[in-house]
């Protein structure tokens, strides 16, 4: 069961409700250690100085903000310290905004927010009433030495509560170059065959529908090479990268689409009968309306 990371109270008005904060994810990523390939021993890093080429004891780091190239501006912990936000024991709430308001982009890191001991009438009163009005509470947390703007938003009974980004830490498109002003327009028919696919293919989100088919292939492949099987690569075919006209691309998806018993991504049933993720399938101009080479399964 996972431990509490903080604990204090919710402050909205004159209400406080007391509770902890739980991690709502984990992290199943396959995980691999360098070894030195002829006595398998594990590769360590140590701090090397650039200057000497030597280690360097922890004791002696010190933080620095690099202002021009190889220049610094070196800063104390005790320095650091006075600008430190205040440590809190309160999440403050801002204020209640509509969900629909938050783009996901301003997201970061999901946490529980669990009653501390006994569940109170507080807290059931925060859930049920923010329930019922659809609202997301914002507001400000201290959590390890680091002030967050966060949202808490009530999650199969229970609050959840979000660290966000600040405004600018999200770039805009245009910060990254992305100007769509010189595309050609699409027809209006393109556009309407476009929007009857997207309806054909439209389905309720089922989370559990959707797997890491990666990282399931790949441990059942370390356990087969742990077992002692002997593995030999097989070359991947190269992609041929055909390209449709883009009308023809649609109609095409649409056709799939249609096809009786045709799953969501719209893979045709000569196409599901090949073995997985070695489909000719047929990619729309410049991949824009492509079915998936690896299907979806069901969990």
């Amino acid at each position: 069961m996972p431990r509490s990371i903080w604990s204090g109270t919710i402050g909205f008005g004159l209400v406080s409700v007391p509770v902890s904060l739980m991690t709502a994810t984990r992290s199943r990523d396959v995980r691999f250690h360098q070894l030195d390939e002829g006595t398998g021993a594990r590769i360590r890093y140590r701090k090397v100085s650039d200057a000497t080429g030597e280690e360097v004891p922890n004791e002696q780091i010190v933080r620095g903000f690099e202002v021009t190239s190889g220049q610094y501006v070196v800063l104390a912990d005790d320095e650091l310290a006075t600008l430190a936000p205040k440590a809190s024991r309160t999440i403050e709430i801002l204020g209640f905004v509509e969900l629909d308001q938050i783009d996901p982009l301003y997201f970061e890191q999901p946490y529980y927010v669990a009653p501390e001991g006994p569940v109170t009438k507080p807290y059931t009163l925060l859930v049920e009433a923010m329930t019922a009005l659809r609202k997301v509470a914002i507001g400000r947390l201290v959590l390890r030495s680091k002030e967050h703007l966060v949202a808490i938003r009530p999650v199969e009974g229970v609050l959840c509560l979000e660290t966000m980004r600040y405004a600018d830490e999200v770039l805009s498109p245009a910060e990254i170059g992305l100007d769509l002003e010189a595309a050609e327009a699409p027809t209006a028919r393109e556009l309407d065959m476009a929007q009857q696919l997207i309806s054909t293919l439209a389905e309720d989100f089922r989370p559990d529908q959707y797997r890491d088919e990666y990282r399931e292939e790949l441990l059942a492949l370390i356990e087969r090479k742990a077992a002692g099987e002997e593995l030999v690569a097989e070359p991947v075919p190269a992609d041929e990268g055909k390209v449709l006209d883009l009308t023809a691309a649609l109609e095409a998806s649409l056709a799939r689409a249609a096809e009786p018993g045709a799953p969501a991504d719209g893979t045709s049933t000569a196409e599901r009968s090949k073995s997985e993720g070695v489909g000719d399938e047929e990619p729309g101009a410049t991949g824009a309306v492509s079915t998936s080479k690896r299907r979806r399964r069901s969990a």
